[in-house]
């Protein structure tokens, strides 16, 4: 959510800003704006809209800048305009600010400052830092703005640039992630890695509370109180062109038919020679796994969709007590968290707010946690007590694919882990389960490779404004996920439902034509959920069904049907959903909305 960059150094300031905030798109914005030191005067443009409405702007002037900073902003406090768009500045426009986060007390601050004279120009949350550092300047910016979010509640990652200071950059960072870039004689700030790969693969990750001075000389870590701290170079590994879209029409579509080769990284070592699997990267015991009495789920959007099949998993194949939480209700309804309780967080940017909130709840309460994630580096991976990473590679697009199957995979390898080391599984009965697991990549190519028919189911409905996804047990966890697709990118209102609650009240919604997407993959309900499929035929609903193989009775009940690969109805959820997630992409694309970059939604959401 917003996006941050930074520069210092010999570059064209304004166009690594801008590049770097065209890397950033993904994250989602309605404004852009940058500040930067033009022969020593600082210069502030900034508009509503997307990226090239600034650049035809910026491309009518002559700027000759060494120094600067660019945002793309997501609306909060303000709707999307020019005075709203980041950076701020004070009253002698002597200082600017980028900011991502929340300013909880802004309004209190504000009207202290406007109290003292301050004059404002927005009506965002953030403009209350530029004023709070003008009168706290005395010299030294990097106090200044420590002084300055010193009297802040809330969440920000921040960067300042001053007139005063034309070779210094100052940024903090508290819950918003803030990463530093070390060049050749050139540093870099960005809210997230893909903005600085194509200068520099070597970054220091800044921690809670910790802020950097960047200058010609160097990079300085300081504390909250304005010690240094040493800190070690983080090297990235990724390849740069999986931040790319590589002749494909919209990231989403790359990501979706990436999910094969993302699913085998995940795999990767993990699961031995002998069908047993292995997180070498844990450092529980199988003792501590056999102690653990609950586990708790906690996440966000299709993560927590991940998690509901990771209960399913868990309970099935471990028999422990499972609980799934959304994270931005888990640290309202006061949960128990006795001893022995597991606490699990799922977030594919390991920023997601919420989830970071109720990760260091969990903790606060005594729990053990264990974060799955794809982000390297990220807040979470850094505060949780033991990470597994996903390996899915950079997700660029809004909409996630191959986060959700990596995390839907590691839910199945962790419900192994713990059913081996209770005793409840034989070397056997695991092998049997992994050689199905090590199949999925290749059925997934498979179901690809029927992009054409679902292409087509999608263009003759697209002019659809109600879709339904129904399915029972494990299905319903995938409907959940497909509805959330649908809906995101195409704007067309889907909702999922456990296919046996039709009759407690949602056949008053199945009217002639409206589609209903079936799952049809769990043999031991096949029978019940057919029984509710013809209860939707018989309102002249139009059933679209996804099932194992060819399938004579599901045929004969629908409309039309989606034949997955075969496969063991347990490790359905893996396949099933790519489907859902080509049908919502060439949906959207028939119904022309911005795939990559839906209205309203952001990749990285670390706002509550």
């Amino acid at each position: 959510m917003c996006g941050i960059m930074g520069y210092l150094g010999d570059r064209d300031a304004v166009s690594v800003l801008m590049k770097g905030l065209k890397t950033l798109e993904y994250r989602g914005y309605d404004s852009v704006g940058v500040a930067f030191l033009n022969d020593g005067s600082l210069k502030v443009c900034k508009k509503a809209g997307r990226i090239a409405v600034l650049e035809e702007e910026l491309s009518s002037r002559k700027y000759r800048a060494g120094i600067g900073i660019g945002h793309t902003r997501w609306a909060t406090h303000g709707a999307p305009t020019d005075a709203n768009a980041h950076p701020h500045y004070d009253c002698t426009g002597k200082f600017a600010v980028v900011h991502n986060g929340i300013i909880e007390n802004f309004h209190e601050l504000q009207e202290q400052l406007k109290e003292r004279g301050h004059r404002f120009n927005s009506d965002t949350d953030t403009e209350v830092i530029a004023h709070l550092v003008e009168e706290k300047y005395c010299g030294d910016l990097s106090a200044a703005l420590r002084l300055a979010l010193e009297e802040v509640r809330g969440s920000y990652a921040v960067v300042l640039i001053s007139e005063h200071h034309p070779d210094l950059l100052v940024a903090a960072r508290r819950n918003n992630p803030l990463i530093v870039g070390i060049g050749d004689g050139e540093y870099f700030l960005a809210s997230d890695i893909p903005a600085l790969l194509p200068y520099t693969r070597n970054v220091y990750f800044l921690d809670q509370g910790e802020m950097a001075e960047l200058t010609p000389d160097g990079v300085r870590i300081l504390d909250g109180a304005g010690n240094p701290v040493s800190k070690e170079v983080f090297h990235v590994g990724w390849d740069a062109r999986a931040a790319e879209c590589e002749g494909y029409p919209h990231f989403m579509l790359k990501e979706i038919h990436e999910q094969p080769r993302a699913l085998r990284d995940t795999m990767g070592s993990r699961i031995t020679a002998a069908g047993d699997v292995v997180f070498e990267e844990l450092k529980m015991t199988p003792e501590e796994l056999r102690g653990f009495r609950k586990v708790v789920i906690v996440a966000c959007g299709t993560a927590y969709h991940a998690g509901l099949v990771g209960r399913y998993i868990l309970e099935k194949l471990a028999r422990i007590p499972v609980e799934v939480d959304l994270a931005s209700e888990f640290r309202y309804r006061d949960p128990l968290l006795e001893p022995g309780t597991l606490a699990i967080v799922i977030s594919q940017s390991g920023e997601t707010a919420d989830t970071l909130a109720a990760l260091r709840e969990a903790k606060e309460r005594g729990c053990r946690v264990l974060a799955v994630t794809n982000v390297v580096g990220s807040s979470i991976t850094r505060e949780a007590d033991e990470v597994i990473y996903t390996w899915a590679g950079p997700e660029i697009a809004v909409a996630s694919t191959k986060a959700y199957t990596t995390q839907v995979l590691v839910m199945y390898l962790l419900g192994l882990l713990f059913a081996r080391a209770q005793g409840l599984m034989s070397i056997e009965e695991a092998a049997e389960i992994t050689t199905t697991l090590q199949e999925i990549p290749a059925k997934v190519e498979e179901i690809l490779e029927q992009k054409d028919l679902i292409r087509g189911l999608a263009e003759r409905y697209s002019d659809r404004e109600d879709a339904f996804f129904l399915g029972r047990g494990l299905d319903y966890a995938v409907a959940m996920e497909g509805a959330l697709k649908l809906k995101e990118i195409s704007y067309i209102h889907a909702e999922a439902y456990a296919a046996g609650e039709l009759k407690h009240g949602t056949l008053a919604l199945i009217v002639e034509g409206v589609p209903v997407i079936a799952l049809a993959t769990q043999d031991d309900l096949l029978e019940k959920l057919l029984s509710n499929v013809k209860e939707v035929k018989a309102r002249h609903g139009t059933v679209i069904a996804v099932c194992l193989g060819e399938n004579e009775d599901v045929a004969g009940s629908v409309d039309h049907v989606i034949a997955l690969p075969e496969a063991p109805s347990i490790v359905a959820p893996l396949l099933a959903v790519v489907p859902l997630q080509l049908f919502a992409y060439y949906t959207a694309v028939a119904r022309g909305c911005d795939v990559d970059k839906p209205r309203n939604l952001a990749k990285s959401v670390t706002v509550e």
